[in-house]
């Protein structure tokens, strides 16, 4: 089990590598910088803050310092290799991998990222695990029914719900949620910013629009597990010998057909948990999905970056964590040496 958890986690270092060089790209190769804002930056200020950030160096490799190296009669090959590598892209990764991700441009240095990161996570968490709570209390239990009572108006009405769930995206739910609310009740759902403060009721409307999506993929999946399960020769076993309809569906029924649930669950977490971009947007949420589309506007690229390198961690953990648990809900499974 030791062995198999150090080669899941060792995985995770290429995974941060591909996906900081994947976004590195797509993020210098859109227009404009960190310091294009409304008022025009001078030349002298602009390039004094490229110096200061290390801006102004070559994006992937260094040849000029080499060559200046070379200069100064340096044929050391580490320290050679050392000045060619004195580049944008690589002196990040190693701030990367030194828990280091650089300070927030758009705060001209007062700030870093981490510190970004920190303060605004815990808002989109909160958000993040009412959304997960809703998936869990509506979705299970809306799929236990429909797989028990197939073919009936309940299972029409169930498959109807997760369809219009899962069909409808959480932009147009949102926008609809705020119009109903502001409309009808004349209730505003946007909240003051002390009211985000603690767990109140200021996260159960965008909480609850963010899950749907996942309470509707739950409850599909649930149901076509317990389908599949339900035609097992074991489950007609367990019924011929006696046992009652709770016992068969909690303890052989419902056990299994958990392990696919689990399998997008983790990654469903990772992502409810670190806040969506969209809802916050909507809803005005000051969490840290709302920060990165903030930071995107803005090319703050290492607020960019490290939001997007903090989400990649995050969902590969969440998948290892995963992988740990299909062995306490079904122990039949175990690692092969």
């Amino acid at each position: 089990m030791l062995g198999f958890l150090f080669r899941r986690v060792l995985w995770i270092l290429p995974v941060v590598f591909t996906v900081a060089a994947v976004t590195f790209f797509l993020m210098y190769r859109a227009p404009g910088g960190p310091w294009d804002t409304d008022k025009p930056v001078p030349a002298g200020t602009r390039e004094n803050l490229n110096r200061r950030f290390g801006l102004d160096k070559p994006l992937w490799v260094n040849p000029d310092a080499v060559a200046a190296k070379r200069d100064q009669g340096v044929d050391n090959p580490f320290t050679l290799g050392r000045a060619y590598l004195d580049a944008q892209f690589p002196n990040y990764m190693i701030g990367v991998f030194r828990f280091d991700l650089g300070p927030s441009y758009a705060s001209k240095g007062t700030e870093t990222v981490q510190r970004v990161i920190v303060d605004k996570l815990p808002t989109s968490a909160k958000v993040g695990l009412v959304a997960l709570v809703f998936a869990l209390i509506v979705g299970l239990p809306l799929g236990i029914a429909s797989a028990l009572r197939q073919n009936t108006w309940v299972d029409y009405l169930a498959l109807f719900t997760s369809t219009i769930g899962a069909a409808v995206p959480t932009f147009v739910s949102g926008i609809l949620v705020l119009i109903f609310m502001s409309q009808v009740f004349g209730v505003s759902p946007i909240r003051r910013p002390e009211e985000w403060e603690g767990l109140g009721r200021a996260y159960l409307l965008p909480g609850m629009v963010l899950g749907l999506g996942t309470t509707a993929y739950i409850a599909r999946l649930t149901r076509s597990s317990l389908l599949e399960i339900k035609r097992q020769d074991y489950i007609r076993t367990a019924r011929a010998k006696g046992l009652g309809e709770t016992k068969v569906v909690g303890r052989h029924m419902l056990r299994n057909a958990l392990i696919p649930v689990l399998t997008i669950l983790g990654p469903a977490a990772a992502d409810l948990l670190t806040g969506s971009f969209i809802i916050e947007t909507i809803f005005n949420v000051p969490g840290l999905g709302r920060e990165f589309v903030t930071s995107i506007g803005r090319r703050d690229y290492s607020m960019i970056m490290g939001t997007t390198l903090f989400y990649a961690v995050l969902i590969a953990l969440a998948n290892v964590t995963v992988d740990l648990s299909y062995g306490l809900v079904d122990p039949r499974i175990r690692v092969k040496r």
